[in-house]
């Protein structure tokens, strides 16, 4: 019976706290006039090739983004990936233009295209197509994406966690 009361006050208490942050995340404060501004972000990737010859990614990037509205911006993304094997590995340079698009407050999907400039012998360039999505917040982002390596004859899926701010 005692632990029941207990309970019971805990599962009360909790649900009040729950309910005050549920009521004071609905307000809000109305925007008269978007600004414009930059915001950089600088992200670690991890990714699983979908061909065979790679067994696994990983990579570095900077992405410099400009926000023309609270709901889309454009970003230029460059870094460096690397694709392991048990043969030959394979490194690149990634540069890229694309549009972010925000569903909500948080949810975006992103698409970006550019170039991939190889870094290991005989590897070349190769045009770069990527759609991704993801959720950021004032300062961490963390995105899923599908990256085409057209002249590379493989892609990969790629899970980036970055953190950003406002310049």
């Amino acid at each position: 019976m005692k632990n029941a009361k207990r309970f019971s006050t805990l599962f009360f208490a909790v649900i009040a706290i729950l309910f005050s942050m549920e009521t004071k995340a609905q307000e809000q404060t109305k925007q008269s006039e978007y600004l414009n501004h930059w915001r950089i972000g600088f992200g670690l990737n991890g990714g699983i090739p979908v061909k065979e010859s790679y067994n696994f990614s990983l990579g570095a990037d900077a992405r410099l983004q400009y926000d023309f509205t609270t709901k889309t911006s454009l970003a230029a993304t460059t870094g460096y990936t690397h694709l392991f094997s048990a043969g030959d590995d394979a490194g690149f340079i990634p540069a890229k233009l694309g549009f972010k698009a925000f569903l909500g407050n948080q949810f975006y999907v992103l698409g970006e295209a550019g170039g991939a400039f190889g870094t290991t012998k005989e590897l070349g360039n190769s045009f770069l197509w990527t759609p991704g999505i993801g959720v950021a917040t004032k300062h961490i982002d963390v995105s899923l994406r599908y990256e085409n390596y057209n002249d590379y004859d493989t892609g990969q899926i790629s899970l980036r966690l970055a953190y950003g701010f406002q310049l």
